[in-house]
């Protein structure tokens, strides 16, 4: 993988790019263009998510500093930020939504073999929504409310690796309910979502598709106890029942029965209850189902703090939507690499690990293990042999026998 190559150039050597040149071709994205095509641009930008470049003049002083190192991260010259803003706003973003759908569908391939829970081999999905707030005045297209601009990132995230499965980005008025009308329901699948997703119809819709779905009552839920199953308390599962709905709608939205599992946290005291239309699984598994939703929010979370999806290059709605699919698309990326050659670090430092080192000549698996284990960083062939993963062929260092760093003679 590594033959002298900058750390930077080993990650976008494992993109799909035959997959990317039909993707331009098909949205005419290098139409007329003569020397900044559309890798060039994704590569800049990716730059800009791996090392958190804070505005195009930082991406363009950032590479101007290593002028030598540019072709072979695949730029064919420098990058400039007029050049790169331009291309921002008028290249159409589909191109990096569509290669991020195809960069998921590659790490959902290489995650499908994980499982959430011990007893459970269904696909698990989490799905909610997060809110990225914008300044009305520059980001008018994005209205929010009277005051504020925002958009709005549905996703449905698959909880074996964490990968977006599906993502939507809308202005910040859509309700997170209509995501799911954009859904495909997978059958046998598993839907946790949180109680703003309580609709019926759409439910109902999931149940007939033959999906499972976990979620929160609301407080004003109508319903009568139909049956009952026998509890032990002592597991936190107050009560297992099994539940018809009595409200005039809900009743003919929502025709069969429901199970609802009401379970009191043993730590904060506080009572959840669920609805669901999964019979088979234990109570407990409920709401182990339903406690794995988190891992969404702190998707969520996460790439607001490591990626640029907060601080904006451009203004405009493509602009917009451009760097928000790159940034996804990195993202799923370095899960991608994480997964390939079997890494046991998290994907918190493999960010961190890349944002100083993308100029580096050194493979990955070697500084990623120089970080993991606390050694220090050493440019050299440390358990590789010529032809392996890692390999670096006249490397000017090595370690002597008394662990001392020597100069290769």
């Amino acid at each position: 993988m590594n033959a002298g190559k900058t750390l930077f150039s080993q990650l976008m050597d494992c993109l799909p790019w035959s997959t990317f040149a039909r993707i331009v071709a098909r949205y005419h994205g290098d139409h007329s263009v003569q020397t900044f095509p559309c890798t060039e641009q994704y590569r800049a930008m990716a730059f800009a998510q791996l090392t958190y470049r804070e505005s195009l003049r930082d991406i363009e002083a950032c590479l101007w500093a290593q002028p030598a190192k540019l072709w072979h991260m695949g730029f064919r010259g420098p990058v400039r930020r007029s050049t790169l803003s331009d291309a921002n706003q008028f290249r159409d973003w589909r191109i990096y939504a569509e290669f991020a759908q195809r960069l998921i569908a590659q790490a959902r391939r290489l995650y499908a073999g994980e499982s959430l829970l011990a007893d459970l081999n269904n696909t698990v999905y989490a799905l909610d929504s997060t809110t990225i707030d914008l300044c009305l005045s520059l980001f008018p297209w994005a209205h929010f409310r009277s005051t504020k601009a925002a958009v709005k990132m549905h996703t449905l995230l698959d909880l074996r690796g964490n990968i977006p499965s599906f993502i939507h980005i809308s202005d910040g008025k859509l309700h997170d309910v209509h995501a799911l009308d954009m859904l495909v329901p997978e059958a046998g699948a598993i839907y946790v979502m949180d109680r703003g997703y309580v609709d019926f119809v759409r439910l109902y819709r999931l149940h007939e598709a033959g999906a499972f779905f976990v979620t929160r009552a609301k407080s004003n839920l109508n319903a009568h106890r139909v049956y009952s199953a026998r509890t032990d308390r002592r597991s936190g599962v107050i009560a297992d029942q099994t539940i018809a709905l009595d409200g005039h709608y809900t009743k003919q939205d929502y025709p069969v029965h429901l199970r609802r599992v009401r379970f009191e946290d043993p730590k904060t005291g506080k009572t959840l209850i669920f609805l669901t239309n999964m019979t088979a699984q234990p109570a407990l598994t409920i709401c182990d189902l339903y406690k794995s939703r988190w891992q969404v929010e702190l998707f969520f979370k996460w790439i607001k703090q490591h990626l640029r999806i907060k601080t904006f290059y451009g203004t405009s709605e493509n602009a917009v939507m451009t760097q928000i699919w790159i940034a996804v698309s990195v993202y799923v990326l370095v899960a991608i690499v994480r997964k390939r050659l079997r890494l046991d670090a998290s994907l918190y430092t493999l960010m961190q690990v890349f944002s100083v080192t993308v100029f580096e000549k050194s493979s990955i698996e070697s500084m990623i293990l120089q970080t993991v284990d606390g050694s220090e960083p050493v440019m050299g062939n440390r358990g590789k042999t010529p032809g392996s993963l890692g390999y670096q062929a006249g490397c000017p260092r090595h370690r002597t026998r008394s662990g001392r760093a020597g100069t290769a003679r």
